[in-house]
């Protein structure tokens, strides 16, 4: 029997699992067939909060009276403990880039057909500061935005977006103390690549959303611009 081409990747791609399984990201199990990151049950379990389908909705309420959001939505519920937070902890601290590049995508195909985000134009990530991208080797959001990216046909722009003040961590901060944290810290260094642009912002964790705030503030200054904002997952506080 002859196999054809296709048949011998799938099983040269069974062997190797064989001997060198991947594992979910999630679960810890080993992965099998074509799934990929994230095993096919995690997948159908993943807290969806279905906000990207409704213009009004927690996220978007989030930021009523601090700054003019365009859509907001997050992909994820968070909670402590639960398998959205093994994922982010996988992704930000144990080197696993393809996580946020898999969310991304699956959280892309769906914010694809929203009419809400649909319309963006470009993806820009909330970036880290070039001191803790070298200690961490890469910047979360980014991976996602290319995740995003890939699944909703639009352009993903780094090194536009800095962030220029080294924060302190905003783990143990209040929500004023948050803000007063990073109201200053970001800054746009090439406008002219935004103004008009219906700009995504991207990030993994939403709680507070004085991050996003800060951020969505010196894009607005950009002549013509809207901003809508999505993360990974929302942490209600």
């Amino acid at each position: 029997m002859v196999k054809t081409p296709i048949l011998s990747k799938i099983w040269i791609s069974d062997l190797l699992n064989l001997f060198f399984p991947n594992y979910c990201q999630s679960c810890g199990n080993a992965l099998v067939g074509q799934e990929e990151v994230i095993c096919f049950r995690c997948i159908f379990h993943l807290p969806k909060t279905g906000f990207h389908q409704h213009i009004e909705n927690p996220i978007s309420r989030l930021f009523w009276g601090r700054i003019n959001i365009y859509s907001a939505s997050s992909y994820l519920f968070f909670s402590k403990g639960g398998n959205v937070q093994q994922l982010i902890h996988s992704m930000k601290y144990k080197g696993h880039q393809e996580t946020g590049v898999y969310l991304g995508e699956l959280y892309g195909k769906e914010l694809a057909e929203s009419e809400s985000f649909k319309s963006s134009e470009i993806i820009v990530p909330v970036p880290l500061h070039p001191v803790k991208q070298r200690i961490r080797g890469y910047n979360q959001a980014e991976k996602i935005a290319n995740g995003l990216s890939n699944t909703m046909g639009i352009p993903y722009q780094v090194n536009n977006l800095n962030k220029v003040v080294n924060t302190e961590s905003q783990t143990t901060k209040t929500r004023y103390g948050r803000w007063e944290n990073v109201k200053d810290a970001f800054q746009v260094n090439e406008p002219e690549k935004i103004e008009g642009k219906h700009i995504l912002l991207v990030d993994d964790v939403l709680t507070t959303g004085a991050t996003i705030e800060a951020c969505a503030s010196k894009l607005l200054q950009v002549p013509d611009t809207r901003v809508s904002v999505v993360t990974l997952a929302y942490a209600q506080v």
